[in-house]
């Protein structure tokens, strides 16, 4: 049994850890944090984890995380990177949900999230958590950057291809959309309900915080710099993200057979028969990445189709799925939902 603490429970990630963390058979919730919401019932917020989680919210600067053996960070861009260094001196394991040691490279970083970075010394030490990639690193880590939802649905649908060298990783073009939950749990114009519903628009053309991840993640497994065009969109639902991954190959193979492989022991990457069509619903409120490949009209062209929940293995469930290799459980410990249907 291992004390967990979580640092801003109150956002849609916050809560997801909570419903997963509260079903973990080794866990014990310990501290929850809200600066705004301090002295609140989780129960009362969140009336879901009635019975399941007694907990009231506390004052960050009254919360003993010290005394936990893994403190997840549920929080905005730059909180974790303060904090982060006295946690880690004292013993505990830290899991950052945002981004602040995602990036390898502090002033790509500070570039793109338009802040100084304060602990610049502890990236180099952050393991970036996809297990898919990185899980003997992750069994050893003391610190884990949790990798975003866009880059969780891009990556793992890209991974087989640009490991085997198969496609012209110099052009690679990720279409990926997002739920609106994506945003977080904020009372912004763009995301009201009104603003998004019977809508579709495209957002950060030009540039998303998550294309340096992306071409991060994708350059390590090819051993290469790639070269990636990303664009996402906003879609009117609350959960999921599709992304619609485009390579052309540059040498034959048996890309079903590929993929399968590489996943085969995977138990949160679900490879479907060759020109299926997973859909968001299928992963809903599930860890899970269900992916499947088409060869249109037999040409130079592979489309990847890659689909997951965006707080859960694009968030929340990747977070505890990295919990579990770093402290030796089954890695599906608490994961185990089967996906909401409708």
């Amino acid at each position: 049994m291992i004390k967990v603490g979580i640092v801003g429970g109150t956002g849609y990630t916050g809560v997801e850890l909570l419903r997963l963390l509260a079903q973990h058979p080794q866990v014990e919730l310990c501290s929850i944090t809200s600066r705004g919401d301090a002295g609140v019932s989780v129960a009362t917020m969140f009336p879901t984890l009635r019975g399941r989680v007694g907990l009231s919210f506390v004052d960050p600067k009254a919360a003993d995380l010290q005394a936990c053996d893994v403190v997840f960070f549920a929080t905005p861009n730059g909180i974790a990177m303060d904090q982060a260094r006295t946690l880690l001196k004292a013993g505990v394991r830290v899991i950052d949900l945002a981004a602040d040691f995602r990036i390898k490279d502090h002033l790509e970083w500070e570039k793109w999230y338009g802040m100084r970075h304060a602990a610049p010394e502890l990236i180099t030490e952050a393991v970036y958590g996809l297990p898919e990639a990185n899980r003997e690193l992750i069994k050893e880590a003391r610190l884990v950057a949790n990798p975003g939802c866009y880059p969780t649905a891009v990556q793992l649908g890209f991974l087989p291809l640009v490991e085997s060298g198969l496609v012209d990783t110099d052009r690679l073009i990720a279409d990926a959309k997002s739920g609106v939950s994506g945003a977080g749990r904020k009372a912004e114009v763009h995301t009201l309900f009104s603003e998004t519903s019977d809508s579709f628009k495209a957002y950060g053309v030009s540039g998303h915080r998550h294309l340096p991840e992306i071409r991060q993640g994708l350059s390590i497994a090819a051993g290469k710099a790639v070269g990636l065009t990303f664009v996402p969109h906003l879609v009117p639902m609350i959960r999921g993200i599709h992304a619609t991954l485009y390579a052309r190959v540059t040498r034959e193979a048996d890309f079903q057979a590929l993929y399968e492989e590489r996943y085969k022991t995977e138990p949160f990457v679900d490879v479907l028969p060759f020109a299926s069509h997973p859909d968001t619903r299928s992963v809903r409120a599930g860890n899970m990445c269900r992916i499947a490949l088409h060869r249109p009209q037999a040409g130079d062209t592979l489309v990847v189709l890659a689909v997951i929940d965006n707080l859960v293995k694009g968030a929340a469930g990747q977070a505890v799925q990295n919990m579990n290799i770093m402290f030796g459980f089954n890695e599906c410990a608490g994961l185990t939902q089967i996906p909401v249907l409708p």
